[in-house]
């Protein structure tokens, strides 16, 4: 039985956490702050650590440099609890030690999937201690460590797709075998902007992409660009997020998106009641297969280099995406999509989508919600 302790200030928060994972059958202690906290570690060290980053005594980020410290308790896991406004805290938890980290609130299954990949990576850990001199595995996690600082911090970069590119283009191209790709676009953006001055237009386009942005890094895209009023990202399987396939974290944007469309309408209505304005929503579509990530070079202009997603993949992505607003669907996932992730979504309608220029339509569905 795996013993976790559990440090969160709020006293509904860390009763529901120690729920959940008792359910699953882990043994689990539980402090007020990081210094109580940190003293159950110290007395009996867990197979895992959860902790909020906000604390009386002792904050998070400062439990996290104590434990890692200590070269009794440095292997142990660390996930962090934060919330999705606390995107700096992420970031500097990330790079100092962090394993992980749980945005607030968070659904108990995403806690359960957390809390399982982290034990699952200590087991792996520990069984290639067995199998390499301790010198070889510090190099190892030292490395480690240093690879998911930088996925982070690509994760959050601004333009992702703005790469340098090589002499070369065609080394610098990056193919991945599969990959999920994801494509947002307003549909009624032009009838919106009829009713809207410039400037309430910009602010209406920041407060939905802002969100946008920050959902899809969020859940880990590889690539993000936006083409015309459109946002299309592409997941792929990464070392920091072994715990959730790319289909699954790509749904997970999808459904957060068409959160954040429910908040942009809201937000008109009440902002301007006797405008008359169209219904605003978007429509996202999810398909996978190849794709590859290609340094495109302005033989003109040194720096003017963009990376650009290729394959049927990305093409058949963002047709699926203008059906799904025919067929009023929020959310359209084809189903070879849909097979990965099994069980772990809930799907509404379906139909076989004719796409412009596929001689077969495409078998996709609609895809409303989470499982868990």
């Amino acid at each position: 039985m795996a013993l976790i302790v559990v440090m969160e200030d709020d006293a509904g928060t860390r009763m529901l956490v120690a729920s959940v994972l008792r359910k699953e059958g882990y043994e689990v202690l539980m402090a007020e702050d990081g210094r109580q906290g940190l003293a159950l570690v110290e007395r009996r060290p867990p197979d895992l650590i959860l902790s909020d980053i906000q604390m009386p005594e002792m904050n998070g980020f400062e439990m996290l440099s104590a434990v890692r410290s200590n070269p009794l308790l440095a292997s142990i896991p660390v996930i962090l609890l934060t919330s999705l406004q606390e995107r700096v805290h992420m970031r500097i938890g990330m790079t100092t030690g962090a394993d992980d980290y749980i945005t607030k609130p968070f659904r108990p299954g995403e806690l359960r999937e957390a809390v399982t990949a982290q034990l699952k990576k200590r087991d792996m850990q520990a069984t290639l201690r067995h199998m390499a001199v301790d010198a070889a595995v510090r190099t190892a996690l030292e490395s480690q460590t240093e690879q998911l600082g930088k996925l982070y911090e690509r994760r959050l970069a601004k333009a992702l797709s703005e790469r340098w590119p090589s002499d070369d283009g065609s080394d610098a191209d990056e193919k991945f075998a599969d990959a999920t790709v994801l494509f947002v676009d307003i549909p009624n953006y032009a009838a919106v902007s009829e009713k809207l001055s410039s400037q309430e237009l910009a602010e209406l386009v920041k407060r939905f992409y802002g969100s946008a942005g920050d959902t899809v890094y969020l859940f880990g895209a590889r690539h993000m660009q936006f083409i015309g009023e459109g946002l299309l990202a592409v997941f792929v399987d990464a070392t920091d997020t072994q715990s959730v396939s790319h289909g699954l974290r790509a749904a997970r944007a999808a459904l957060g998106l068409a959160d954040a469309a429910r908040g942009i309408r809201q937000y008109l209505e009440t902002q301007y009641p006797n405008r008359d304005l169209p219904r605003f929503e978007v429509n996202v579509a999810l398909h996978n297969g190849p794709v590859t990530l290609t340094r495109l070079q302005d033989p003109l202009h040194d720096a003017a280099a963009q990376t650009v997603p290729v394959g049927d993949a990305v093409v058949t992505t963002m047709r699926l995406q203008k059906q799904a607003h025919a067929l009023g669907w929020a959310i359209a996932a084809s189903i070879s999509t849909l097979r990965g992730i099994t069980g772990a979504v809930k799907i509404d309608r379906r139909a076989l989508v004719s796409l412009p220029g596929r001689m077969a339509p495409l078998d996709a569905a609609e895809l409303v919600a989470l499982a868990f």
